[in-house]
C-alpha cells in the first residue's frame, strides 16, 4: 500500500514536470527563429527573393497566432508550436541562402555586362578613327566622342555602386549604359559602311 502511495506521488511529480515543460511559452525558440529571420533580411532576402521572404514572415506570423491561441487554454501544450518554430527557422536559413545565390547571379550578369560595355567603348573609339571626317563629320564625331567619354564615366560609377552591394540598381544601370554604347556602335558602323560603299561606287 505504501509503495503504491509513493508510486502515485512519483507519477504526479513526473506529470507536473512534463506538463510544466510543455505549458511554458517557448521563448528561447521564438527568439532563435526571429534571429534567423533577421539574418535572412540582413542578407537582402526582402529585396532579392521577396516572395520567399514574405512567405517566411507569413509562416512566423502563423506560428505566433498559434502561440497566442495556446496561451488562452487551461492545459497549454507548445510541443506543436516548437516543431513549427524549428521548421520556420530552417526555412529562414534556406531563404538566406537563396538570397545569397540570387545576389551572386546578379553579380555575374553585371560583370558580364560591364565587360561587354568596355568592349563596345574600345570598338567605338576605333570606329571614330575610321569614320569620315569632313566639316560636318568632325563636329558629329566630337559630339559622339563626348558621349563615349560620358558612358565610360557612368560605367565607373556603376562599378562603385556595385561595390556597395546594390545589385539590382547596378544591373539596371549597366544595361542602360550598354544600350547607349550599342546605339553609338551601330550608328558609327552604318556611317562607315555607307561611306565605304560610296567610295567604291
Amino acid at each position: 500500500m505504501k509503495n503504491r502511495f509513493f508510486f502515485g506521488i512519483t507519477l504526479v511529480g513526473l506529470s507536473s514536470i512534463i506538463l510544466s515543460s510543455c505549458s511554458s511559452v517557448p521563448q528561447a525558440e521564438i527568439d532563435t527563429t526571429k534571429e534567423a529571420i533577421e539574418q535572412a533580411k540582413a542578407a537582402g532576402a526582402e529585396v532579392y527573393v521577396h516572395e520567399n521572404f514574405i512567405a517566411l514572415q507569413d509562416s512566423m506570423d502563423h506560428v505566433m497566432i498559434n502561440v497566442e491561441s495556446e496561451k488562452t487554454k487551461l492545459f497549454k501544450n507548445y510541443t506543436a508550436v516548437k516543431e513549427q518554430l524549428a521548421n520556420v527557422a530552417l526555412y529562414a536559413v534556406e531563404v538566406k541562402n537563396l538570397s545569397e545565390v540570387r545576389k551572386e547571379e546578379l553579380n555575374v550578369e553585371i560583370q558580364k555586362t560591364i565587360t561587354e560595355v568596355k568592349g563596345l567603348i574600345e570598338s567605338n573609339r576605333n570606329l571614330i578613327l575610321e569614320a569620315p571626317k569632313g566639316k560636318e563629320g568632325t563636329t558629329a564625331l566630337i559630339a559622339i566622342k563626348g558621349e563615349i567619354d560620358a558612358i565610360e564615366i557612368s560605367l565607373n560609377d556603376a562599378t562603385t555602386q556595385l561595390a556597395s552591394g546594390d545589385y539590382i540598381a547596378t544591373l539596371d544601370k549597366t544595361k542602360a549604359i550598354k544600350e547607349k554604347a550599342s546605339a553609338i556602335n551601330t550608328e558609327l558602323s552604318e556611317v562607315i559602311a555607307k561611306y565605304n560603299k560610296g567610295k567604291k561606287s
